[in-house]
């Protein structure tokens, strides 16, 4: 890009503690770190935390790779030893990644895990992926968090129980094995407390795309927002001054009267305000936001930002009730809500956030996102009244982003926006 924006101080905080640790990461077997691969969803990262160990997120690892436009060739790989082109391509990108030498996005080895900590939150592929891990590090210890899915759009207290349970008799003997250390309530309660604070935050900071013009994107640039909270910062107080000094920026950008910071600077007219379902495409990033921003367009709100943790309808941690908390965080979290309650949470997002429109973006590779997407689309057009539109991508494989269909569709989702605005001044 020809015009780079300067970073703001809650960016470069950020990088620092993502650079620190994928530092401790690179030193773990200098220092005795143990270390626990686990996942984005229900990831239990204050119990982590509170026995000194270090998290591996392997589909962090697969959309840097993605950005850093590595994962076409780690993909062919993983087809190459067997994996089908139709597997889920964060399993393909992480499982290239790890025949290919395990270099993360420093350029430092990530060490081999102690222990796969399976924490399955309405994704099967989580399932199968963990089992090709065990497979390629057959040292490590397994401990299954099974989560029970919001079938009921509620939940019960027996599916609470069931997930104290296993943490107690799964989860913390492992870690407890894994550590050396013996489980300590009063550890896990300071980083819930942690974890409770940047809860709050995150809402406040979310929420101020209630502003018009909004000052922030909620898509692509809430990516880099939930980065902290969905990459082994859970509970930790580094969190909380990263959050906090966030909200302070951009309180100061609705008191000033801004728009989103985009890639080329500040955004200079909102005229589309939108509602998006899925994750965004990590291989062509910054090409697939420029097609939103050069025309106007900011995203309000999205589903994305919720898939590790959905605090838009009250959910908060209860730091006096610790393992109830994290069984309860688990099932709330994006892909555990069933297709009525992601109508639900959409619906109010799209009333509470004013949207224009309503784009779903479906990942070829993706079920746990994609399936019953078309049946959310029709339900929230028929509910609101409101225009939708449909684009297709992939996680990150290149092969399946094509630019020109995307921006064809974007553009003629825009003009139809575009007209509603005008019969509705007429």
């Amino acid at each position: 890009m020809a015009n780079e924006v300067a970073k703001e101080k809650s960016m470069i905080i950020q990088k620092e503690m993502i650079a620190g640790l994928f530092k401790d990461l690179s030193t773990a077997k200098e220092t005795g770190k143990k270390i626990v691969y686990t996942f984005v969803p229900g990831n239990i990262s204050e119990l982590i935390l509170s026995f000194g160990m270090l998290p591996v997120y392997p589909e962090i690892n697969a959309l840097q790779s993605g950005m850093r436009k590595k994962s076409g060739d780690y993909i062919r790989d993983a087809e190459k030893v067997g994996h089908s082109e139709d597997v889920c391509t964060y399993v393909k990108c992480d499982v290239g990644m790890m025949i290919n030498g395990n270099i993360g996005p420093m350029g430092e080895k990530i060490p081999e895990p102690d222990l796969l900590l399976l924490s399955y939150t309405g994704c099967f592929t989580f399932m199968k992926w963990f089992e090709t891990l065990k497979r390629l590090y057959p040292n490590a210890e397994v401990a299954l968090l099974h989560t029970p899915y919001q079938e009921a759009q509620k939940v019960t207290p027996e599916m609470t129980a069931y997930m104290v349970k296993q943490l107690k008799e799964e989860v913390i003997p492992k870690m407890e094995k894994v550590s050396g250390n013996k489980y300590d309530e009063e550890k896990l309660k300071y980083h819930l407390r942690n974890s409770s604070k940047v809860e709050d935050l995150i809402i406040k900071i979310f929420d101020t795309t209630k502003n018009v013009p909004s000052p922030i994107d909620a898509y692509f640039a809430g990516v880099y927002y939930i980065g902290p909270i969905n990459n082994g910062f859970r509970g930790s107080e580094e969190a909380i001054n990263y959050y906090q000094e966030l909200y302070n920026e951009i309180l100061e950008r609705v008191k000033m009267g801004l728009g989103p910071i985009t890639p080329e600077g500040e955004m200079e007219k909102e005229r589309f305000r939108l509602v998006v379902e899925g994750p965004p495409n990590w291989t062509h990033f910054r090409e697939f936001w420029k097609l939103f921003y050069d025309m106007g367009a900011v995203i309000v709100a999205s589903s994305y930002t919720k898939v590790g943790g959905a605090y838009d309808l009250g959910f908060r941690v209860d730091p006096e009730k610790p393992l109830e908390s994290l069984a309860e965080y688990c099932m709330n979290c994006y892909t555990n809500l069933n297709l009525e309650q992601r109508v639900e949470l959409l619906g109010k997002c799209i009333v509470d956030y004013k949207a224009d429109g309503f784009l779903v973006n479906s990942i070829k590779s993706c079920n746990s996102f994609s399936a019953g997407q078309l049946m959310i689309m029709q339900q929230l057009e028929k509910q609101l009244e409101i225009p939708v539109g449909f684009i297709e991508s992939d996680l990150v494989d290149p092969r399946y982003f094509s630019y020109s269909n995307i921006k064809n569709r974007l553009e003629s989702f825009f003009q139809m926006l575009d007209q509603r605005k005008h019969y509705m001044k007429v």
